[in-house]
């Protein structure tokens, strides 16, 4: 079961024709989402057996489905274009770079082309083209991504649910019955809440159900229920680490592209300035031309045809050790043993550039297998209904498996202002549950995304990693800042239309939320 989760926090500036951090979707969209759709698109072609699972999280769908960041996107892509069109000219007379710039060329046609052309301008349409197809099972998170065991206010937990199963039936046509838990962080509990908003399953990390009690019979290879039935699946160790491991892991293959080597950073200042921010600050392009080649600075140029072929060993390599589990296992257990691989999307494309034909050529070969499979959750408790019943142990996928890194001496500020917006939320939602006129409910509902929006986790994973820190700060104090104006505001009966109108436009996300959510 090869599960992928598509994840960005809502970054929206009106504002601002360029924005630095809107670039995380712009990549996003580039490096992952399009190459792994035009994938999907070729598998089908060639009639391979493939069954995937992908979360699309609620803010990753809003941002995709918006109008205004997909007319930025557009720019950001004709940019990009007309960029390498600068770089065939560069390159005319250099054997070594030229046939890297001319793959990017044909890349970034091939991916505008299939954008409007195949996709009318929505990435999402891919999705459910494949969803519809029965290829594709998309699964839901936190309405924001939102750390669920923080949430003390039990009505926050509920409304973090109820807005990501809504909005994902708005934009997929269906209420979600699976969940990636946002950082796959769960606590004792949470699988009623889970209950509540109509999901069937969710996922955990390796020692949520390796530390269950009782001890789980097959171990991560089958599905435990918690005891109102809401079924749990555990991530797969050896699956994880030949993709994962520093040392171990496909990705750092010497042949492969190299991240860090951008010709923001390589070429001459004035002549790469229109493509990197308006103030001067020199920023990824997209364009790497360098192969990993070794731990030094020096690097060999990237050839795109070697890379390629190196996919389809390592596809190889990878169900291979799938089959070898299996038959190890399958002697010893009562089921067909089941095999949960679960990764972040944007490792697939962005940080790893030939991870979507990585992907490709994984389908590639189980289809050609006789004892690996893939299959959705979906599929696998349809064969097998009955499984174990089990307390899921509380855990996250983050460093050490636990939940420091969204609490430590770093970010503990975030959370008493978290609590105190949560408890204000519910009793306005409570004061003014039979309705109210219309401006007073619209800035009710704009609180009630201001606190979805200031919750997300982001924000204090990038504080603890030190990425993005400035940026992540800034937006938890803006979303505090607001919440509190609005708050006021509501209080006074005294409401600033402009405001009001301004923070409407910017933070957008979920037109259709009802602030009694939290009532």
């Amino acid at each position: 079961m090869l599960v992928l989760h598509a994840h960005l926090p809502f970054v929206k500036h009106p504002d601002y024709d360029y924005f630095l951090e809107e670039n995380w979707l712009f990549e996003a969209i580039t490096e992952t989402y399009l190459p792994i759709l035009l994938n999907l698109k070729k598998l089908e072609a060639e009639n391979v057996h493939f069954r995937l699972t992908s979360s699309v999280t609620p803010p990753l769908a809003e941002m995709l489905a918006d109008y205004h960041l997909r007319d930025k996107y557009i720019k950001y892509l004709d940019r990009s274009i007309e960029l390498v069109g600068k770089e065939l000219w560069r390159t005319k007379d250099d054997p070594n770079f030229k046939p890297v710039v001319e793959m990017y060329r044909d890349r970034l046609n091939t991916l505008k082309g299939f954008l409007i052309n195949d996709l009318d301008g929505s990435v999402l349409n891919g999705y459910k083209y494949f969803q519809d197809k029965g290829y594709l099972e998309i699964i839901t998170c936190g309405a924001t991504h939102g750390y669920l065991p923080f949430m003390t206010n039990e009505k926050a937990v509920r409304a973090q649910l109820e807005v990501a199963a809504q909005t994902h039936e708005k934009h997929f046509g269906r209420r979600p019955l699976g969940i990636w838990l946002p950082e796959c962080a769960y606590y004792a509990g949470l699988e009623y809440k889970l209950e509540e908003a109509g999901i069937k399953y969710f996922f955990v990390d390796t020692h949520g159900i390796l530390y269950s009690k009782p001890r789980p019979r097959y171990g991560t290879y089958a599905p435990v229920y918690a005891k109102n039935g809401t079924a749990a699946f555990g991530r797969d160790y050896f699956s994880s680490k030949q993709v994962w491991s520093s040392k171990e892991g496909y990705p750092g293959d010497l042949y492969y592209r190299d991240f860090y080597r951008d010709i923001g950073y390589d070429l001459d200042y004035e002549y790469i300035k229109p493509y990197i921010c308006p103030d001067g600050t020199r920023v990824f392009t997209g364009l790497k031309y360098h192969r990993i080649t070794g731990d030094s600075e020096y690097k060999e140029v990237y050839q795109p045809d070697i890379a390629y072929s190196k996919t389809i060993d390592h596809a190889k390599h990878f169900v291979q050790g799938r089959e070898a589990q299996i038959n190890e296992v399958g002697d010893i257990i009562d089921r067909k043993p089941l095999i949960i691989s679960p990764y972040d999307s944007e490792l697939y494309g962005h940080w790893w550039f030939e991870g979507p034909d990585f992907l490709m050529n994984v389908f590639r070969e189980m289809d050609k297998s006789d004892t690996v499979k893939a299959v959705t959750a979906l599929e696998y408790l349809g064969e097998f209904p009955t499984n174990q019943v089990v307390d899921v142990n509380p855990s996250s996928w983050g460093d050490e498996g636990y939940y420091k890194v969204w609490l430590n001496t770093g970010n503990d500020w975030i959370y008493r202002h978290l609590h105190f917006m949560a408890d204000n939320m519910t009793m306005l939602a409570g004061k003014y549950k039979d309705g109210t006129d219309s401006l007073k409910t619209r800035c009710l509902n704009q609180l009630a995304r201001e606190l979805l929006l200031c919750q997300a986790s982001d924000w204090a994973f990038l504080i603890t990693t030190g990425t993005a820190t400035e940026y992540s700060t800034e937006r938890t104090r803006e979303h505090i800042y607001n919440f509190m104006k609005l708050y006021g505001m509501l209080e006074d009966s005294r409401i600033d239309i402009g405001y009001l109108e301004w923070l409407e436009n910017k933070n957008s996300t979920f037109q259709g939320i009802d602030y009694r959510i939290y009532a």
